[in-house]
């Protein structure tokens, strides 16, 4: 009993600790935010960070204990019979409770640890993220004691009494909701304030507000006028009424002219500061802060489009179906001084009543940080800002006109190219053209007038390009030329726009103003335009800057009676404003033609791709150029395979070739002659003088040839190998080409002669022979020669004499008379020859007589010439044969060599002969190889590369020799 007691005791006291089973706090019932600095247990030191927040409830072993109820044990009470020994029975039970309660502790702190340990490898370690709290949050335990901290805040309960009431709370929300309802009075009173600062925000937008406000009262004024006008040209009966009226018409448009004014003024300063703000970006750009590669601006493409397709295809003439402004005028009318006010600057020749302008003259106007004009085929920058640079481009723009006029001519139909850059410039491209003229003066070509008719029809004709007729307001109407040849190119007016230039002097001289509102309006003229403008372009002073141009034209515009009298509008004055009207008539007609045009090339390589992949559904496009660079790669790919070529088999072809080239010589003209002497001194001394006379004249010039003829094979079959299924026969032309055109170009070494002299004279002077394995290959190669030589001598005698008697009978051939006699006469030489094995080699005249009579005896006709000659054959075989019977005895006669051929009857000269001509014939095979290797086959290589460097830089060559219909067709899909 007392051992249960103790046991529930013990138990109730675990279940009442802080393991295992949490407490429940009186805080709970409490607001979040209060549980939130809740803290059930204060420590008692400073406060330390710990580097992993996680809130874990504690844990022990009992946790995992299933809950049971406990069994009671049975117990009667009353008075138990005890035996004896009962005190040592209540010391044994205590003591086994002591152990139970200390078996139960080790055993669940054990359990504990090992339960921690696997919660703290299953939590990941976040020290990595240490960073992401500042520093200063660590560094608050140094300066804040938290500790004073803690005992400072007050309990949970009066915690609770300081939360904020939220029943009151959300009341609040409810009424404030219902003051913004609709129709509320806070509604009201909220849309006031609102309206007012709208309002407010309204009038304080800037200056593109007041143009706003500008423009809507210029419309209003001229809406007024228009009224006012019209009431007073009805008519009325009080003349004081039309006095009345007129005045109020003039008050009307002094006050539109103030105000048109008052526009012009504020949108020039509102341009003026965006040009400023435009060139601080573009500088800035251009210095490279945002660390950018800059692209190309969009009308630098369209002008590079324009250059590679008026290349493309000059009878398609594709370049003329996208839109330019083409600038054109009569003679001095000043249509270059309008494009220099686009430009901005005074970029053009000079000259007064003369034709300056005598080519077209592109100019892409782009906008850029600084002021600069270049040339599409050069990289120098003119310098716009400075005077001797704007005068260096009007002398290069002069020396390119003059250079492009032919001679016998006045203009041009060649066209410059210039690229204009600046802060501020409307994105176009303008062609400034010759100026039309009425009458050809001394000095010009009699075709002058209608060549510059047919360049300005021919730039006009394109039906997207826009045309800039320029008129000379100083002048009569009545004299322009160019009016009439614009209103013929474009008789609907859609893509002209007409500009009065010197309007200055126009209102000077002309007597009646209306006829500069006539002109302006398009009455005057019978042609139609998009617009209507007048500009002043100086004081016709060649020294004037732009900037005192500008200020002229708006000074004069500002006092001008023809806008105070309304005769000419602000919209219609300065060349500011064409500037811009043409800009914007420019980009329309590009975004309508380039998609056209650009649609066209797409269905037209559509089609050439579809001929492509059913002609050449396995090849890749490759245009002439391409192929030109593929071709190259491989002949220098052959060129190289040269020096993979072993010495053996250069030496090899080198010596078989050059025997063959000097085998007759050696036979006939050294050896035969030598062999005819009657000892053996004679016979050497005979070949040592003619082996002598042959080095120093023809054998090392015979030598260099062998090598260079070896050199072109061996080239040629590297160049004309097919390589299986990857050969392309469409290079052979090519492949051709360049190699004649190499071996022209490549000459031997000159001294390369002189030094295989020597070689070959001091290898021909040996004569001794090392072993007996070098006379055997010497009679070896004297027996071929021999045997060779017999066998074309039999060839040469069967020919001469006909078929044999077995050919007769088997192929039912017969002999010729020539062939009967000449046969006749063999066999009597033959006799000759069997009577004196040692007969010389000539015939002797009386034995031509005798011979001769023989066959006249049995009737035979011979020619002494016929008998020689037959002699020469037969003689020629009788020795070739007794020759190799030599070479075979002297298969034993090297001992007899070593002896210098003392007390022997065998001579065997000849084969010695053999073996200096052999020995010389390998070393001259060994040099020339050498020269090959080492020398030749560079210079050949390097000559090669030149000549398909010069083929690359001519076309025409190109063109020749890669044709055929799929370099047409890729060369067309390249387009």
């Amino acid at each position: 009993e007392f051992l249960f007691l103790s046991s529930s005791v013990i138990c109730r006291s675990l279940a009442n600790s802080s393991y295992g089973i949490k407490r429940k706090s009186p805080l709970q019932n409490l607001h979040l935010v209060s549980r939130s600095i809740h803290h059930p247990y204060y420590p008692s030191s400073k406060f330390k960070r710990s580097p992993l927040r996680i809130s874990t409830q504690p844990f022990s072993s009992l946790n995992r204990l299933p809950l049971r109820k406990t069994k009671l044990l049975n117990v009667k009470y009353g008075y138990q019979f005890c035996r004896n020994f009962w005190l040592a029975r209540l010391a044994s039970r205590l003591l086994k409770v002591r152990y139970l309660i200390l078996g139960s502790a080790v055993g669940g702190g054990y359990t504990a640890k090992k339960t921690y340990d696997q919660w703290k490898d299953m939590i990941p370690d976040l020290d990595e993220y240490k960073w992401i709290v500042p520093d200063f949050i660590w560094e608050l335990d140094e300066h804040i004691d938290f500790e004073k901290l803690i005992k400072a805040l007050p309990d949970a309960d009066d915690l609770a009494k300081l939360l904020p009431d939220f029943d009151k709370i959300g009341e609040s929300f409810t009424s404030l909701k219902g003051f913004f309802f609709p129709g509320s009075s806070g509604e009201t009173a909220f849309r006031a304030t609102d309206q007012a600062y709208d309002n407010d925000k309204q009038y304080k937008k800037g200056l593109l507000g007041e143009l706003i406000l500008l423009q809507q009262q210029i419309q209003q004024h001229e809406e007024e006028a228009r009224r006012a006008a019209g009431q007073y040209n009805m008519g009325s009966s009080q003349q004081k009424r039309k006095v009345s009226d007129k005045e109020k018409i003039d008050q009307l448009q002094e006050e539109l002219l103030r105000t048109q004014l008052k526009y012009q003024r504020m949108l020039e300063r509102l341009e003026k500061e965006n040009k400023e703000l435009r060139k601080l970006v573009l500088q800035r750009d251009d210095k490279g802060i945002h660390q950018r590669k800059l692209k190309k601006s969009l009308i630098d493409m369209y002008s590079e489009v324009l250059d590679i397709l008026s290349d493309y295809d000059a009878s398609y003439n594709t370049q003329d179906h996208l839109p330019r402004v083409v600038v054109v005028g009569d003679q001095s009318a000043g249509k270059t001084s309008v494009l220099e006010m686009i430009a901005q600057a005074r970029i053009f020749p000079r000259g007064s009543g003369e034709m300056m302008t005598r080519s077209p003259v592109k100019v892409t106007l782009s906008e850029g940080p600084h002021h600069v004009a270049l040339f599409k085929d050069s990289s120098r920058e003119f310098d716009l800002t400075k005077e001797e640079d704007l005068a260096a481009l009007r002398n290069e723009i002069e020396i390119r006109m003059r250079n492009s006029v032919k001679e016998g001519c006045t203009v041009s139909t060649e066209t410059i190219s210039l690229s204009v850059k600046g802060p501020g410039l409307q994105r176009m491209v303008l062609v400034d053209l010759p100026g039309v003229i009425s009458t050809v003066t001394s000095g010009m070509a009699p075709d002058t007038k209608e060549t510059i008719f047919s360049i300005s029809k021919a730039y006009m004709q394109n039906p997207n390009a826009i045309i800039l007729c320029i008129q000379d307001g100083s002048v009569d109407a009545e004299r322009s030329i160019v009016t009439d040849l614009v209103s013929q190119m474009d008789p609907q007016g859609k893509r002209t726009i007409f500009v009065l230039t010197k309007v200055d002097l126009a209102e000077k001289n002309v007597a009646s103003p209306n006829r500069i509102q006539q002109i302006i309006e398009g009455k005057l003229f019978p042609m139609k335009a998009l617009g209507y403008f007048a500009v002043v372009t100086g004081k016709g002073n060649s020294s004037e800057s732009i900037e005192s141009i500008k200020e002229y034209e708006e000074e004069f515009f500002q006092n001008s009676k023809l806008l105070k009298t309304c005769m000419l509008k602000a919209h219609q004055v300065t060349t500011k404003n064409l500037s811009l009207a043409v800009s914007d008539c420019f980009w329309k007609m590009v975004r309508e033609s380039v998609e056209q045009q650009a649609d066209a090339f797409k269905a037209t390589r559509f089609n050439l791709e579809t001929e492509w992949k059913n002609n050449y559904p396995r090849l890749r496009e490759l245009d002439r150029n391409e192929l030109f660079e593929k071709a190259k790669n491989e002949i220098l790919d052959e060129v190289i395979s040269l020096t993979q070529v072993t010495p053996k088999h250069w030496e090899e072809i080198l010596q078989k070739t050059l025997w063959e080239r000097v085998s007759t010589h050696v036979i006939e003209n050294i050896y035969l002659p030598a062999a005819q002497t009657m000892n053996s001194g004679t016979f050497n001394t005979t070949v040592d003088i003619k082996l002598k006379q042959w080095t120093d004249k023809q054998l090392p010039n015979k030598a260099v040839e062998v090598a260079w003829e070896t050199l072109q094979e061996e080239f040629s079959r590297f160049m004309t190998e097919q390589k299986g299924k990857e050969h392309d026969d469409i290079f052979d032309k090519l492949k051709q080409a360049v190699k004649e055109e190499t071996i022209k170009r490549h000459k031997w070494n000159e001294r390369a002669e002189d030094s295989l002299r020597v070689i070959q004279h001091n290898a021909l002077e040996d004569r001794s022979i090392s072993d007996k394995q070098q006379w055997d290959a010497a009679i070896h190669f004297m027996e071929e020669t021999l045997q060779s030589r017999l066998k074309d001598t039999e060839s040469v005698i069967e020919d001469m004499v006909g078929p044999d008697w077995k050919k007769r009978w088997l192929y039912w051939i017969s002999r010729s008379k020539e062939q009967n006699i000449r046969n006749e006469t063999k066999n009597e030489l033959e006799k000759l020859i069997k009577c004196n094995e040692e007969h010389a080699a000539y015939l002797a005249n009386d034995e031509v007589t005798t011979v001769r009579k023989n066959l006249e005896a049995r009737g035979i006709t011979v020619d002494p010439c016929l008998i020689k000659d037959t002699w020469h054959q037969i003689y020629r075989r009788y020795f070739l044969k007794t020759a190799l019977n030599h070479c075979n005895l002297c298969r034993r006669g090297f001992y007899y060599y070593q002896r210098h051929f003392v007390d022997s009857e065998l001579e065997c000269n000849d084969i010695v002969l053999f073996w200096r001509i052999q020995r010389m014939l390998a070393i001259t095979a060994n040099t020339l190889r050498q020269q090959l290797t080492n020398t030749e086959v560079r210079r050949l290589e390097k000559n090669v590369k030149e000549v398909l460097e010069d083929f690359a830089e001519d076309n025409e060559k190109k063109v020749k020799l890669l044709t055929g219909k799929r370099v047409q067709l890729a060369e067309d899909l390249s387009k």
